[in-house]
């Protein structure tokens, strides 16, 4: 009796250990990111950014599909970008996320919404993959007229089916609709402005 217990504590100290050592290799799988802009567009402030990389974890291209939200929850732009394996994406807000508002109106503060994905289609179908990851600049104003720049990581977040369907039905709706508005533009990977 004393052997099979040994056996047994024995067996579940090797399963623990190896679920623990496995879930430590699983790495980060997220598709799904979030930040905001604040002072775009505004006379004295300098330009956000928002910079990917491909980790190179599939070992091919991923596209950034880019979601851009007004600070009335309406989508303003959308578009995807190519982002190839160990590659650097560098999107400025004002002059490639802001720039074609749907709206026409000028768009000072809001949410960016990133989705990785191994096709590009201009953010209207994503097969979601991880291997994104990124930062985001944000303009802080100061004292006086001055504005600093702080930098984040792009919040993962859970991208549920209705999220994925909803972002890629408003772009297609923007895209169709806009007649040439509501689409962004995609800086050439590995150019910084």
């Amino acid at each position: 009796m004393k052997k099979l217990v040994v056996v047994l504590s024995l067996a579940l100290v090797l399963v623990l250990l190896g679920g623990s050592a496995l879930a430590q290799n699983v790495g980060d799988k997220s598709v799904y990111f979030v930040t905001y802009f604040s002072n775009s567009l505004t006379a004295g402030a300098p330009d956000e950014t928002v910079r990917l990389i491909n980790d190179g974890d599939t070992g091919g291209n991923l596209w950034a599909s880019f979601y851009v939200f007004d600070d009335s929850q309406e989508l303003q732009e959308c578009c995807s970008c190519v982002v190839s394996p160990d590659g650097l994406l560098s999107e400025s807000v004002n002059t490639e996320l802001l720039a074609n508002p749907l709206t026409g109106k000028r768009n000072y503060r809001g949410v960016i919404k990133v989705i990785s994905s191994t096709t590009g289609n201009g953010g209207t179908h994503n097969t979601l993959a991880a291997g994104l990851r990124g930062t985001a600049t944000h303009a802080q104003h100061a004292l006086g007229a001055n504005y600093i720049l702080t930098e984040t990581p792009l919040a993962d977040s859970n991208l549920v089916a209705g999220e994925q369907s909803m972002l890629q039905n408003l772009c297609s709706y923007a895209i169709q609709l806009g007649s040439g508005t509501g689409v962004c533009s995609c800086t050439p990977e590995d150019h910084d402005f």
